[in-house]
Order: structure tokens, then sequence, then C-alpha cells
């Protein structure tokens, strides 16, 4: 699989089960949807599903997916796949399928994802997926499953955890600002003071640095808490081959 994203949630195995199963719950925490809902199928056939992701206020790309799990496997883990493809000409994600597996351990549950996608618009669409939206794509599945970690843990609701998000995003931004704007007035004072000046960028930039830098909230959503790369081969779950038969 092209992406791989993995983080260790400490919640019982039927609430992250779920809060990722459902549809109404996971559209709340996953970056990726801004909707998701099932579609009519008959008894004992996988799932059908329409999403849609709202690229712009003014723009939603849609798809339609097939998906299906196992819930009783051995060592209690559990595992489900899906396929997905969007119609869209302006989605760059033509199709694509992945996976989710569900590994209980002592203090809860690891869980994790690989997944991949054939990008669409030829060239282009091939240099565009891999400089921009592949990492982007990598990004918000971390930044999601870090996110429904918080949910699950510590009771922060997916809505709340984006404002926390979005407020520290600003603080950061604010600090930044506030110190590029003091070493510019110290240096339109007296610019021929140049230890004084030299001082006030150099604070400037390590206030940046540290605004920058600094570690998230423990309440906010963060990438860099989950592994994106596997600790070890791993293979696509027999589910998948289900999905392609289907």
């Amino acid at each position: 699989m092209g992406l791989y994203v993995e983080t260790c949630i400490r919640a019982d195995m039927e609430e992250l089960w779920e809060r990722t199963q459902t549809p109404a719950h996971h559209q709340r925490w996953d970056l990726r949807f801004t909707e998701i809902d099932y579609l009519p199928c008959a008894p004992g056939e996988p799932q059908r599903f329409r999403y849609a992701t709202r690229v712009l206020p003014f723009l939603t790309v849609a798809g339609t997916g097939i998906s299906a799990g196992e819930r009783h496997r051995t060592g209690g883990e559990r595992v489900s796949a899906l396929r997905f493809a969007s119609p869209h000409p302006l989605s760059l994600l033509a199709e694509g399928s992945g996976y989710w597996r569900y590994v209980p351990i002592t203090d809860g549950v690891r869980f994790l994802t690989g997944y991949d996608y054939r990008p669409r618009w030829g060239r282009f669409g091939t240099a565009a997926d891999r400089l921009v939206f592949r990492p982007l794509m990598g990004w918000a599945t971390a930044w999601s499953f870090d996110r429904l970690r918080l949910w699950c843990e510590r009771g922060i609701s997916p809505a709340r955890s984006l404002a926390y998000a979005i407020a520290e995003l600003m603080a950061r931004v604010l600090a930044v600002v506030t110190a590029v704007a003091c070493a510019v007035r110290v240096w339109a004072v007296d610019p021929s003071d140049l230890p004084a000046a030299g001082a006030a960028v150099f604070g400037a930039l390590a206030l940046a640095a540290v605004a920058l830098l600094a570690p998230p909230s423990p309440r906010t959503p963060a990438a860099r808490r989950c592994l994106r790369t596997p600790p070890a081969p791993t293979a696509m779950p027999g589910i998948l081959t289900t999905l392609e038969q289907a």
C-alpha cells in the first residue's frame, strides 16, 4: 500500500469499531470526508456507500465505494477493507483500495490503515499527486487518527479538537507576526545601531522558531503523533480480494 498510518488508542474495541464503522461517526473525525452515507444493498452483500468531500465552499467532489468487515478473527483482531472510485472530473483520485486493522493490545487497540489509489490527469496528475496530494493525504489521515484518539481517550469531541487546532494555529501565526513586526520596528528606529538591530532580528527569529516548533497541546490533534511507516512488511487482508470480485 502506498500510504500507511498507525496509532494506539486506549479505548474499548467495540467503541472504536462503532466510531470508525458508523458513517455518522466516521464523518465527524475524518478530515478527508464531509459526508459518508450507506447505500441500499441486498443481505449478505458487501456494503456500498457514497462519500463526498467539500474542496471549496462551492465545490464538492463525490464518489462511491464498497466495503466489508470481519469482526471475529484469531486473537480478537478485526479488519475492514474497501474499494472506492470517483467519476468527478475534478477529483485527482480516480480509484483506490485500502484497509483498516484493529489489533488488541494490553491497554487498548493498535489501529492502523494502509491504502493506495490511482490518480487521473495523466502526467500532470501523477506529478501533482507525488509532490502535493499524496503527502497531504498522508498528513490528513494521521491528523484524523489522532483526532479520533482524543475523542476516544479524553472525550474531546471532533468539533472541539478542531476548534483547539484552529486556535493553536492562530496563536502560532500571531507570535510569528509579532516577532517579525518587533524586529522591523527596531531596525526602522535606528538602522545604524547594528548590534541592537542584530539582536532584535535574532530574538525575532528565536521567537518565531519557538512558535513554529513547540509541541502541540495535548488537546490538539497532531499528525506527528502517528506512525507513518510500517514497522514491518504488511500484507493486504484477504477480504480485499473478495471486494475485487464483487
